[in-house]
């Protein structure tokens, strides 16, 4: 470097310094602070992922005084949890007591402290605990419970079936009553048989080893290869093979329902098996059989007895006789169902209208038919508005709720969680942002907020423009509903015009903007997927050559109307593609078009059966929802 170009350097460097100092002079100190405040607490968001402990450390303190200072300081403290000392966490709960970030760390501690079996500190936190929501702790909680003498198997037995993973708070609470008898060896074998289903090898070995670790190595050759097991000529003749014979099928059907059938048809097996494993095994194998729309899924169902079946299989069964249009059928299996999924609005309806198509006019049935109808009928769901259909009722929005008041608007605006969670979004940091809204508006207090509590936080919401924080929100009202709040209209202008222009319904647009982003403009999925109609880079691409979109790149996608003009011309030609069908044009945008020409194969359905027979519990949700 010569003379004269180091000393441009230096004049360079200096004029930058000056002009820094200069830009900083008409900036307040506590707007300065307040900046180098946020920007340590998203370095520690950095950090925290990385696992740099002294980094944390160092930045901490410039967090404090900020309004994320109890996230920044869990982020610190989360990352060596398993090295503090208990008066430690303690200070810390105490510290940032009432806040999400206290019941976080918590739970975390309480995980750790099942984990490593100190059941003094956990009996005297868990009293303490709001969220009430990890089920592993719920466990280690029954497990002190069984301790101290009380009944406590059927929770335990709920609990572990539920689990998705082989864990250590559930299984240990199993482990311990089926030692002591006090749980059957039965509720084993179901675990096995899920986990057989759900391709979690390890859940399914976990629990046949509470029963014999010797039975640990069989179970895992009949995960790897079913039907090597099941043709092994010896295995009929072995002694105890009936409940590793039903889990061989239950996991020949994951891969293979046609040849699991056969199987169950042999002999040897169906004299073997008793009748709830040859149910169970037949209804797994229905199952299968219905999520690819086979007409022989309700042939197979019909080989299980609805009692002995869990409510997963039920659904299925019920889903599989209302394609086959076996009414009969269809309500002894929702008859078979446990009472709170009999309440559930989905099968509800269904049951009502199985008893309309069994039952003449007039009978005691087909009172209790529109009785059922009427309890569920509404404008919340899908099949709430069926029922307000098939009562022959005109479906009108319900009246609004009352004003918020100056004073019901000041409290959730002065409310700590919800500012903190607005903090947390505006900073570019929605997971954490929308967690601790959540845990504001539903788990803090007992039962969460009320509905003018929860209007209140939805109106706060609504008003910042976070439109998912506002439409789930208000979503969660039970006897109040505000339309504005759970059907807002942003981008109004842009959408609407769109729509027209390609013969669109604009509301069907709002429709599913509404579930596929819920407005937010930023918003991008796990897959790819982004902007208010959240669409895949290469369906972009695709759509924009189809539409002479000659200017797209695919970084424009983001913005707001490049992203309605693609995401409206693709639903138009899907909705064109498919004769102008809304159920098979909606499934189509969320599962790709290939999916829904399949699954339209077959016998002839009213629309409802159709959606509820799709074979993706995503896409399905998603075509009521929209």
């Amino acid at each position: 470097m010569t003379l004269t170009v180091k000393f441009q350097y230096r004049l360079l460097t200096i004029f930058a310094v000056l002009a820094a100092i200069a830009a900083s002079a008409g900036v307040p100190a506590a707007a300065q602070t307040a900046s180098l405040a946020e920007k340590a607490v998203l370095d520690m968001r950095e950090d925290f992922r990385k696992g740099d402990n002294k980094q944390l450390a160092q930045l901490l303190p410039r967090a404090q005084g900020h309004v994320l200072e109890p996230l920044a300081a869990y982020w610190e403290l989360r990352n060596r949890l398993d090295l503090a000392s208990a008066s430690e966490i303690r200070a810390f709960l105490a510290k940032y007591s009432g806040t999400y970030y206290e019941d976080r760390l918590r739970n975390d501690w309480l995980l750790q402290l099942g984990k490593q079996r100190d059941w003094v500190n956990l009996a005297a936190e868990l009293p303490l605990y709001r969220m009430q929501d990890d089920r592993e702790v719920k466990c280690y909680g029954l497990l002190l419970q069984h301790q101290q003498g009380k009944a406590v198997a059927e929770q335990v037995e709920t609990a572990w079936l539920a689990q998705k993973e082989a864990d250590d708070g559930c299984a240990l609470a199993a482990k311990e009553l089926l030692a002591t008898e006090k749980m059957a060896p039965h509720v084993a074998w179901l675990r096995a048989r899920w986990a057989m289903e759900a391709n979690r090898s390890q859940a399914a070995v976990q629990a046949v080893n509470m029963l014999n670790p010797d039975w640990a190595g069989p179970v895992e050759q009949i995960f790897q290869s079913p039907a090597r097991y099941l043709d092994d000529k010896l295995t009929a003749i072995r002694a105890r093979t009936k409940e590793f014979v039903t889990l061989a099928l239950v996991r020949l059907a994951t891969s293979s329902y046609e040849d699991a059938a056969e199987q169950a048809n042999k002999l040897r097996w169906r004299t073997q098996l008793t009748d709830e494993e040859r149910s169970w095994v037949w209804a797994v194998i229905g199952k299968r059989a219905a999520q690819k729309l086979d007409d022989k899924a309700h042939t197979y169902f019909a080989k299980a007895l609805p009692q002995h079946l869990n409510d997963d299989l039920l659904a299925w069964k019920t889903r599989a006789a209302l394609r086959a249009g076996d009414w009969s059928a269809v309500a002894a299996s929702i008859q078979a169902m446990s009472p709170q999924q009999q309440k559930d609005a989905t099968w509800a309806y269904w049951l009502a209208r199985a008893w309309q198509n069994t039952k003449p006019n007039g009978t005691e049935t087909a009172m209790a038919a529109q009785a059922l109808l009427s309890q569920i009928a509404g404008f919340s769901g899908f099949y709430e508005q069926l029922a307000y259909e098939a009562l022959g009722s005109s479906l009108t929005p319900p009246p609004a709720p009352a004003a918020l008041t100056p004073e019901e608007k000041k409290q959730a605006q002065q409310n700590p969680g919800l500012r903190r969670a607005l903090e947390a979004i505006a900073l570019g940091m929605r997971t954490e942002g929308n967690k601790e809204w959540n845990y504001t508006t539903n788990l803090h207090t007992p039962g969460g907020m009320n509905d003018r509590e929860l209007l209140a936080a939805a109106d706060l919401a609504c008003s910042q423009a976070v439109w998912d924080r506002c439409i789930n929100t208000s979503d969660r009202t039970k006897n109040s509903t505000d339309q504005s709040q759970r059907f807002p209209m942003p981008h109004k202008e842009a959408v609407i015009q769109r729509a027209r222009e390609i013969n669109l319904d604009p509301a069907y647009v709002y429709g599913l903007i509404r579930q596929e982003s819920r407005f937010m403009v930023d918003a991008r999925s796990g897959v790819g997927a982004s902007g208010l109609m959240q669409v895949m880079p290469a369906t972009a691409s695709w759509t924009a050559k189809r539409i002479g979109m000659t200017d797209f790149k695919p970084h424009r996608i983001t913005e707001r109307d490049v992203n309605i003009a693609i995401g409206t011309a693709y639903l138009k030609l899907a909705l064109d593609d498919f004769e102008g069908s809304k159920a098979l044009a909606t499934a189509a945008y969320n599962a790709g078009p290939s999916r829904p020409r399949s699954w339209r194969n077959g016998p002839q359905l009213e629309a409802a059966i159709w959606i509820e027979n799709i074979p993706f519990a995503e896409t399905r949700d998603y075509v009521k929802r929209v």
